[in-house]
């Protein structure tokens, strides 16, 4: 046998072998996204704790507003639980998820907080019943890991909104931004198409785009690099957000996103809120945000814009990824929109 011809040949075989082993869904990276079906009065949404420590008066706002939405509720095993900054140990968050995730009865899953411990349990979680059966997962943050995880290895939709400890414990005085954000995710659950207008930066690459929107926390994506969490982002729209890192630390995990690829083939990219921790006296970075991200994406052509209402800030508005959008950002406005 030709030598080059079959080590050609078992790479490729080896590797699938290697990847099956770890029990990684071998799926094209570019295949339809499946949506869930979306919520009718009366369906129950399931209430946990996959990451950080919440009590159960903590939840309690989000609940209420859940029954005003029409929809009933499953509260699991982990509110209340703590296992020093988690949501109970690592076996009892991961039995409470895959719990839900089982349950017919449940059409979505809204983490109750972020946090930190996701990726010490999605190795573990079985997704063979969600996969037949799929629903909303919802959450941002920590919830990163789910949400790559998922659109990865699943190629199912989920929504990257704001939790349970985001809700306003007094709804007649809570401010409208904060309001309309929480709002959002009852429209993405009944199926509206999301739309967002919002005001330009003067740093924006203006131009059109469309395609699959991916993405999350800046520092979760950059944590699961090289892993079967990892994101594909070829002809997709990537948006990012970060809090509490320095200047530096930001420059580094863009250089990460540029130096795999992540940023060549892109259709788009959204900059949403980061949360800059001050330069220590005599240590300044020297750029700011804008200018290092745009330093990463110079040679490219697609359209880049920063101040979008994602993150770690009241504006943090739903967004279903795995879900096509168009993006157009043009010198007087901004617009992102969810097409199919």
């Amino acid at each position: 046998m030709n030598r080059k011809h079959f080590l050609s040949s078992a790479i490729p075989l080896a590797a699938t072998l290697s990847a099956a082993a770890r029990g990684k869904n071998i799926i094209d990276p570019d295949s339809p996204v499946a949506i869930p079906q979306y919520l009718s009065p009366g369906d129950k949404i399931g209430i946990c704790c996959p990451a950080g420590f919440i009590s159960p008066e903590d939840i309690q706002p989000a609940l209420l507003k859940i029954k005003e939405w029409g929809f009933n509720y499953l509260i699991g095993n982990t509110i209340g639980k703590k296992d020093f900054t988690f949501g109970g140990t690592d076996e009892e968050r991961l039995n409470d998820l895959q719990q839900m995730l089982d349950d017919k009865n449940i059409k979505a899953i809204l983490f109750a907080r972020g946090g930190y411990g996701g990726i010490r349990i999605i190795d573990q979680l079985d997704f063979k019943k969600f996969k037949r059966d799929p629903k909303w997962i919802i959450g941002f943050s920590d919830a990163t890991v789910f949400h790559s995880h998922i659109n990865e290895n699943l190629r199912v939709a989920t929504i990257h909104s704001k939790m349970c400890n985001s809700f306003p414990s007094d709804w007649a005085k809570a401010e409208p931004l904060q309001k309309e954000t929480i709002e959002s995710i009852n429209l993405c659950l009944k199926g509206e198409r999301m739309k967002y207008l919002f005001t330009p930066n003067e740093k924006n690459k203006t131009g059109l785009a469309t395609g699959e929107l991916i993405g999350g926390n800046l520092k979760t994506l950059e944590s699961l690099a090289g892993s079967d969490s990892d994101i594909h982002t070829k002809d997709k729209i990537l948006f990012v957000e970060d809090t509490g890192e320095y200047l530096y630390s930001i420059d580094r995990m863009f250089w990460n996103l540029k130096r795999t690829g992540k940023l060549s083939k892109l259709k788009g990219l959204i900059i949403g809120g980061f949360k800059i921790k001050t330069d220590d006296t005599g240590e300044a970075f020297g750029k700011t945000l804008e200018e290092i991200v745009l330093e990463k994406v110079s040679e490219f052509k697609y359209p880049v814009c920063f101040d979008f209402p994602v993150g770690h800030q009241k504006n943090n508005f739903a967004l279903k990824c795995g879900v096509v959008h168009s993006l157009g950002v043009h010198t007087n406005e901004c617009r992102l929109s969810e097409i199919k």
